[in-house]
């Protein structure tokens, strides 16, 4: 059995790699450090509660393959999370049924979350009244309803990513965005769509940077499968609320997922 604690990461993230897609790996994997291995328990360091409960969720069958052929078929992870407001690292109590691994750590504020569901089942925030059956279309808003509809309708990239929609008040930008996300939501309920407000977001990163949790509130977002951010204009003159919607943004974008924006001046003149 390898003792080095490192060795023994490097050669998991190895079958690892081979066995998820490129965006998961760099994504959940790549950023993880190992720290100790002792007693066949190998000890790796996650950024947050939520990267911990990700991988749980979603990847344990894998991460204990890595494990099993690398310790043996009694070897067994846990994790330690940086605890983002101290700095410090909260080490593993009690490991989860599954046996990958167990957390220390102040739960995260996952800002549209349905209480009693899990991660990312949460409320798409969407007025159902705004569909696309109601929408009354114009000269003005021909071609923003043709490309939206043909986000709703295929399953596959539509070429309108990001979508942006821009124009005076009243013409139907918030119905017609909302209409997307609702009927994306009919088609495919497993989908995590979600419609805020510029004003709203912007609240979050308020809240997130006063209680130290702006990289929970940054991976919660990077994880929404449709993502419809309405009066896009508000963040002018918002330098650190710009910088964190461009690196969700720019994460949303590299993973293929629907980004849609509405703003009442032209790109060029945000």
């Amino acid at each position: 059995m390898l003792e080095d604690h490192n060795q023994v990461w490097t050669n998991c993230l190895k079958l690892i790699q081979r066995s998820v897609a490129s965006q998961t790996f760099q994504t959940w994997f790549k950023p993880i450090k190992a720290v100790k291995l002792q007693d066949k328990v190998l000890t790796i360091q996650v950024a947050n509660k939520f990267v911990y409960d990700w991988l749980e969720e979603h990847h344990i069958d894998i991460l204990r393959k890595a494990i099993f052929k690398e310790l043996g078929v009694t070897g067994r992870l846990e994790y330690q999370i940086v605890v983002e407001n101290h700095r410090k690292i909260g080490q593993v109590q009690k490991p989860k049924e599954n046996n990958a691994g167990s957390y220390d750590v102040s739960k995260i504020k996952n800002p549209f979350i349905i209480p009693g569901i899990r991660k990312l089942k949460i409320d798409s925030q969407l007025n159902e009244k705004y569909r696309f059956d109601n929408f009354i279309e114009g000269d003005c808003n021909k071609l923003a309803r043709s490309a939206g509809h043909a986000i709703a309708n295929t399953k596959e990239s539509s070429g309108f990513n990001p979508l942006v929609m821009y124009g005076d008040v009243g013409l139907g930008k918030t119905h017609l965005a909302q209409a997307i996300g609702n009927e994306i939501k009919a088609k495919d309920p497993n989908k995590t769509v979600l419609y805020v407000t510029t004003e709203k977001f912007t609240n979050q990163v308020i809240d997130s940077i006063k209680n130290y949790a702006v990289n929970d509130l940054t991976n919660f977002y990077q994880n929404i499968d449709v993502l419809i951010v309405d009066d896009i204009q508000f963040l002018s003159n918002r330098t650190k609320t710009q910088d964190i919607f461009f690196n969700i943004f720019n994460a949303l974008h590299q993973q293929g997922k629907q980004i849609i924006l509405t703003s009442d001046r032209a790109p060029k003149d945000l």
